[in-house]
């Protein structure tokens, strides 16, 4: 402002009045002072006036690097925060960078409220972070936080529903591990198994959410075919990452997709339907999940005695093209 007062040749005491918008300059001066101002590039710092007042207005999401239904969360997120006045700072944990990490530097930056993605860092660590500043947890739940999510067990139960009116009783649930939602989608395959009598058939093999996971569990079943045992004539993956590892697996071993096996993710990320062969899954709102998690925060700041809330989505099964009859030459065709 000193730089603009002396090449307009007024006082910097006048310099903020125009700035601020108040009375006390006349439009001429105002307008010579504004033009001096883009000359010389100055731009008003409104995140330092915001924080002179106590208030930065902004929010800080965590996500993670690679998950591609982060993005379509992020994506969602934006123009929540912007409708409600506020602005959003990212940053992201990955192989080499912790959640802890991630955390404290939206902190640092000042950001008034977090939105946790899909956390899955220590429960403890992560309740502390609800004392601390306003925290809305999307897909996990944490004790004393807000938290929005999917109905998991639903969107389970139609994906195996699904399979079953197809005719499929050897499914396989490839398990997201410690990956949000995961340990609900377990138990709801679990949970639907038992309820059309194929308690017997019962498999949950260990993974995670990334396509390695995928590509690792399809490597597994092909070397059990190789050794003369049948591959299951579907498989539930944990999420869509994990799903198009699988795909690419079996692909890889000419393994048709969904003639031989039928292949279900979760999530319908922006990626399930720009393959070759568009991936049956569980959708997800991204947007209406986002926009909740948004307001929660927002309320969150407004009235810290808020009870925590949880916001619970429906999920909707989208039939493509990896998801099909059971093959007629099976022992279940």
């Amino acid at each position: 402002m000193a730089d603009v007062a002396e090449k307009a040749g007024v006082s910097r005491a006048l310099v903020s009045i125009i700035f601020r918008n108040q009375p006390g300059a006349s439009q001429e001066t105002r307008e010579r002072v504004l033009r001096v101002a883009d000359e010389i590039g100055y731009r008003l710092d409104s995140a330092a006036r915001l924080l002179a007042r106590g208030r930065s207005r902004t929010l800080g999401v965590m996500f993670t690097v690679h998950q591609t239904f982060h993005s379509d969360l992020i994506e969602g997120i934006y123009p929540e925060a912007e409708r409600l006045g506020y602005d959003v700072v990212l940053s992201a944990s990955s192989q080499g960078r912790s959640e802890a990490k991630a955390v404290e530097a939206l902190l640092s930056h000042r950001c008034e409220a977090l939105i946790l993605l899909g956390p899955e860092a220590e429960p403890a660590y992560l309740e502390e972070l609800g004392h601390r500043t306003a925290t809305v947890s999307v897909s996990r739940r944490v004790p004393r936080v807000d938290f929005v999510h999917s109905a998991e067990a639903k969107g389970i139960r139609q994906a195996m529903d699904h399979l079953v009116e197809q005719g499929h009783r050897r499914i396989v649930h490839i398990d997201g591990g410690r990956g949000p939602g995961s340990a609900e989608r377990r138990r709801a395959y679990r949970a639907a198994m038992r309820h059309y009598g194929l308690e017997s058939e019962i498999r949950v093999i260990p993974g995670d959410h990334t396509e390695r996971s995928g590509i690792e569990t399809g490597r597994v079943l092909l070397a059990e075919r190789d050794s003369g045992q049948p591959l299951p004539t579907a498989v539930l993956a944990g999420n869509d990452r994990c799903a198009m590892g699988l795909l690419m697996a079996l692909a890889r071993a000419g393994v048709d997709v969904p003639r031989d096996m039928s292949v279900i993710g979760y999530d319908d990320s922006h990626l399930s339907h720009l393959m070759p062969i568009g991936l049956t899954t569980v959708r997800q709102d991204a947007v209406l999940m986002a926009e909740h998690a948004v307001r929660f925060a927002v309320q969150r700041l407004e009235d810290d005695a808020l009870e925590p809330r949880e916001a619970v989505l429906d999920p909707k099964l989208v039939v493509r093209g990896t998801s099909g009859p059971v093959p007629s030459d099976g022992p279940e065709g």
